[in-house]
């Protein structure tokens, strides 16, 4: 059962760092659209938050079981109790980020979708340092 679990945490892990990259790439790409189409452009590719929100909710469903056996040991496990601290926040930057396209969609406004690039890197760089503590942790 442990393995199906590590699998589908790894699926989420592709689903949830996979949209940041892909996110840069698409920010590149907008910045050399002429600005009449890089608001469309990007709230076409607003879709990317899906796959990013379904990532991370098989990640923490995966990782909760995952992590059962080091619930005990968790004091003893600073870069894990990182690890679990960086989730919450990603948690929190992702649903700001899904917010914001709510609101950019519903008022048809896909300027408003230019205030998520700071969220947007942010969430990337706390991706990259969630498994790096992971790797810490686990190795």
């Amino acid at each position: 059962m442990r393995d199906l679990f590590l699998f589908i945490h790894f699926i989420g892990l592709a689903m949830a760092v996979g949209t940041g990259f892909a996110n840069l790439f698409l920010g590149a790409a907008a910045v050399k659209l002429a600005p009449q189409e890089r608001g469309p452009f990007m709230l076409r590719a607003s879709i990317l938050v899906r796959m990013g929100q379904t990532g991370l909710g098989l990640l923490i469903l995966s990782g909760f079981y995952l992590a059962t056996p080091f619930w005990k040991l968790l004091s003893d496990m600073p870069t894990f109790m990182a690890k679990l601290a960086l989730v919450v926040i990603l948690l929190v930057t992702v649903t700001m980020a899904s917010l914001q396209v709510k609101k950019a969609r519903n008022e048809n406004n896909p300027a408003l979708l230019l205030k998520l690039k700071p969220l947007g890197m942010a969430n990337f760089l706390i991706g990259i340092v969630i498994m790096i503590m992971a790797v810490l942790t686990f190795h």
